[in-house]
């Protein structure tokens, strides 16, 4: 595999920098609303579960009323997505200017395999959030702004690759939150990791 020194570009149009966009702008209003919001939705997850809190709970619990939170988030899934922003965003600037082999600076396998190990690592934390916001409707993974970001770097560090682009999609199935959710009972995280690594090092 080909080294990549800076990771941002491939034969996409698309650098991977403009997939990083920094969170939009608001009223300082509105911003005191989706703080209240997220830190309620957070507690009330980490008390009784994901699939166990309602929306009402959550507004009753920040303060807001239900159309406000029904209009700025939509339904659970995006108060998931939401939560899980600021987390993603941690990893993405690791992979633009973090240190390598994570961030730019080391051959492209190298990155590879960190970044795999890395994204399993946050999939694990917040399994449970990641993969409501994955399966809230038929395919709501792939409109993800994330899910994009994430392929495109793996397209990146897969330019060797018969096809990146498929390839990318493919490797980046094996970590769809559903799929480790049903497997990890029966495999357990250092076989997933393993495997995960093996079709990575085959891929390229």
């Amino acid at each position: 595999m080909t080294h990549d020194d800076n990771g941002l570009r491939s034969g996409s149009p698309v650098p991977l920098e403009l997939l990083h966009a920094p969170p939009p702008k608001e009223r300082a209003d509105a911003a005191r609303n989706r703080a209240a919001v997220l830190e309620a939705a957070a507690r009330l997850f980490a008390e009784q579960g994901v699939e166990a809190v309602s929306m009402d709970q959550v507004a009753a619990a920040a303060g807001v009323g239900k159309g406000t939170l029904f209009r700025r988030f939509g339904d659970k899934s995006g108060l998931a997505a939401a939560l899980l922003d600021a987390r993603e965003r941690v990893l993405q600037e690791a992979i633009l200017h973090g240190p390598p082999p994570l961030g730019p600076g080391a051959p492209a396998d190298e990155r590879l395999d960190a970044f795999l190990n890395a994204y399993l690592d946050y999939l694990l934390e917040h399994l449970a959030l990641v993969r409501m916001s994955e399966t809230a409707t038929p395919g709501a993974r792939y409109r993800i702004g994330a899910y994009r970001f994430w392929h495109r770097h793996v397209a990146i560090l897969l330019a060797t690759a018969p096809d990146p682009d498929q390839t990318a999609h493919a490797l980046l199935a094996a970590l769809a939150a559903d799929h480790v959710a049903a497997l990890l009972p029966e495999l357990g995280e250092q076989r997933i990791r393993s495997g995960l690594l093996r079709l990575a090092h085959r891929a390229s």
